[in-house]
């Protein structure tokens, strides 16, 4: 088996409120696509495991990770949900939720790094590229795919990293975590302006943000990513490739106003896995962000698994 699917039950019972999009339901309609289509039987599935808080520690401050840590634990202990901003909301089971969610995306990296399957994708909640080295926002609390990449580069010696973010929203928190550390190249492409308002002038020498205007559409979006993410990855030469995998810039999601359909998610997984495959070992780990049209999720979600596991 070639890819790997770490999921874990907690991160259904993360709920931020009736009426919420980052909801539970986002999972089921994953897991319920990847039933019926049978793209199923080409995963290994893996239950998640927590995450160490000094592997957390790499990407967030301490000071942070104790306070938030204490935050959700007290949602935890009295059974009551806090509201953290407008946006996010903390209930009792946010914390084993971020637990599992950043622990698979560390997870998965191990398993990658060490041959037991060539890429991995996290169907994991809450999502994390928002999570600011010292703040939760968006919807966000640990951001998995920074924690991830340090991990990979502090824990098992890679010298060089990509992150790749196509979510309809900028990934300000990875961006505020790794801007300057040169070890990373950050490639992101995003709908602006939109949520959180920034982005389109960059933190560091080290990213590639590609900010687009409403209601750009596909072609207009690969065009743009052959131009300005292929040359910066292939002079990168990146050891191994994560995915901040939102799906939110489909047209049919409601949270943005970009044109992509299916294939263009289809299209774009397959440019990452080209680029891996030259550069990483195939090495990927991809990461659920955004995506809230549970319809739309759950198919494009579907063709970027399929690329990655060559089916």
């Amino acid at each position: 088996m070639s890819t790997a699917f770490f999921s874990h039950p907690d991160c259904r019972r993360h709920d931020m409120g009736a009426g919420h999009p980052e909801c539970p339901q986002r999972l089921t309609a994953i897991d319920d696509w990847l039933l019926a289509t049978g793209i199923d039987l080409a995963l290994t599935r893996v239950e998640a495991e927590k995450v160490n808080l000094a592997d957390v520690e790499r990407a967030h401050t301490h000071g942070y990770v104790a306070e938030i840590g204490d935050l959700l634990r007290g949602c935890e202990s009295s059974g009551e949900s806090r509201a953290v901003d407008p946006d996010t909301v903390a209930c009792p089971h946010t914390w084993a939720a971020t637990l599992r969610a950043a622990g698979a995306a560390v997870q998965a990296t191990e398993m990658v790094l060490n041959g037991g399957v060539e890429n991995a994708f996290c169907a994991v909640r809450p999502p994390g590229h928002h999570a600011t080295r010292d703040q939760s926002m968006g919807f966000c609390f640990f951001n998995n795919v920074a924690v991830a990449a340090r991990y990979a580069l502090d824990v098992r010696g890679l010298q060089r990293v990509a992150i790749v973010d196509f979510d309809v929203h900028h990934g300000n928190g990875t961006e505020d975590i790794i801007a300057g550390d040169d070890r990373v190249l950050m490639v992101s492409i995003f709908q602006h302006p939109l949520y959180p308002y920034n982005g389109a002038v960059p933190k560091g020498e080290n990213m590639v943000n590609v900010p687009v205007p409403a209601y750009t559409k596909g072609a207009e979006i690969r065009a743009l990513i052959e131009s300005m993410w292929m040359p910066a990855l292939e002079a990168f030469k990146p050891e191994m490739i994560f995915i901040s995998a939102g799906f939110d810039a489909h047209r049919e999601d409601d949270l943005g106003q970009l044109g992509l359909v299916d294939s263009d998610y289809e299209w774009m997984t397959q440019r990452i896995k080209d680029v891996a495959a030259k550069h990483a070992q195939g090495r990927i780990v991809s990461c659920l962000e955004g995506g809230y049209n549970l319809d739309a999720l759950a198919r494009s979600v579907g063709v970027h698994l399929r690329v990655l596991a060559g089916i």
